[in-house]
């Protein structure tokens, strides 16, 4: 009995012992290599790759940075670079060349007029050309007369008296073609406000050739390249100088224009940059420049207008667009900070990358603060004298992507 006894806790070991070996051996799945498996958070970049690179060190210090103040804000035009375009006289609309919200260069035709006054004026034009021509001619016979004149009174041939009279003349025939140059001067100065070109007069003349063009006709055109904005105007309607029949825009330069609560006023600066932030373009940030604060509040949200003026070539800022504005502040305080490009982003881990010696990186996750455009506040993650990778930090960022894609391989 007690051998049987035996024999069985022998057993019994023996099928123990082999059950550990298989869950020893049982192969792990990849997850839970995935689960098990650190993520490297150090990257190895040799001197000389850094160099290449351009990998540059600052360190982290204290300095005084400007708390920034938060607005929102509307994109409204620059009114320096708006025009109100209206007709120079009284005309029936016969052609609108442009539609509302249309982009237009300089000198581009928007509008074509009946204009009545300016028809008036070609005629006055014409008249006064025809006359001035006679007025040459007159000139001419009465220089010639003089010049025999001259001749006649060497060899006593004729009275002095005869002389003098031809003399007055030719002063005449002189002072009519000055007057009708000046009279036409006049008329084609008054001509030109109305948009004609010299080689338009010219064509109303006759110098250049005959013209079919309507004596009345007159095209208004855009004083600058910029959008239409307004389009107050009808075809066959009878306009007026005293009407607006187009508002133009140059967007080269907007304002956004922001509210600034009551308890904000006191810190916030009537001039110095100004960084814009729109939906619609969330990696860029478009700096500008403060250009006043109101010196009242609107009655109903009690708030003081801030207008930033923004260089916007590329038209990327859309009028009526809504935008984010962050300026400084009048206060300050001193903060731990490294250059604002030291800082990368990591899915959504806000990192930087400090240096371990001559050639290690580790990547560490900070929490920032006060920021601007050359400076970044860290409030955890980071000790003051630590050295961080500033100019070429996305090169080492992209050496420790690299190097866990290889890992997870």
């Amino acid at each position: 009995m007690k051998k049987i006894i035996a024999i069985g806790c022998v057993i019994a070991v023996v099928i123990g012992i082999v059950a550990t070996i298989v869950i020893m051996r049982k192969p792990v799945s990849t997850a839970e290599k995935k689960e098990t498996a650190a993520e490297p958070k150090v990257v190895e970049i040799a001197e000389e790759a850094q160099r290449k690179s351009s990998i540059e060190v600052a360190e982290a210090q204290e300095r005084v940075l400007a708390d920034p103040i938060e607005l929102t804000g509307v994109v409204a035009p620059d009114e320096a670079r708006v025009g109100h375009i209206l007709p120079l006289a009284q005309g029936v609309v016969e052609r609108i060349l442009v539609k509302l919200g249309d982009r237009v260069e300089k000198g581009q035709p928007l509008v074509e007029l009946d204009n009545v006054e300016m028809g008036e004026l070609a005629a006055q034009h014409l008249r006064a050309s025809a006359q001035l021509q006679t007025a040459y001619a007159k000139l001419d016979v009465a220089r010639r007369s003089l010049e025999r004149a001259e001749n006649l009174l060497k060899v006593e041939a004729i009275s002095q008296r005869e002389y003098d009279e031809r003399r007055a003349q030719y002063d005449q025939a002189r002072a009519e073609v000055a007057g009708g140059k000046a009279e036409l001067l006049q008329i084609d100065q008054k001509l030109r406000r109305f948009g004609l070109t010299n080689e338009a007069i010219q064509h109303l003349s006759g110098t250049s050739g005959a013209s079919d063009m309507p004596l009345s006709r007159n095209i208004v055109r855009a004083p600058f390249s910029g959008i239409i904005t307004k389009f107050n105007v009808a075809p066959g309607e009878l306009v007026t100088p005293d009407k607006e029949i187009f508002a133009l825009v140059d967007p080269s330069s907007v304002w956004v224009v922001a509210d600034v609560y009551q308890k904000d006023i006191g810190r916030t600066a009537n001039s110095g940059p100004c960084e814009v932030t729109a939906s619609s373009y969330p990696e860029t940030k478009f700096i500008g420049t403060v250009g006043d604060v109101s010196d009242f509040l609107d009655p109903e949200s009690r708030t003081a207008k801030l207008r930033c003026v923004v260089a916007n070539r590329d038209s990327r800022l859309k009028l009526d667009m809504f935008a984010n504005v962050t300026i400084p502040s009048k206060q300050s305080r001193t903060a731990l900070a490294v250059p604002a490009i030291a800082v990368q982003q990591i899915e959504s881990e806000k990192v930087v990358f400090v240096q371990m010696d001559a050639t290690h990186f580790e990547k560490r996750e900070v929490e920032l603060g006060i920021e601007n455009s050359k400076w970044i506040e860290i409030r955890s993650g980071l000790r003051r004298g630590e050295k961080v990778a500033a100019e070429g930090a996305f090169y080492v960022k992209s050496a420790l992507l690299k190097e866990q894609l290889s890992g997870d391989e």
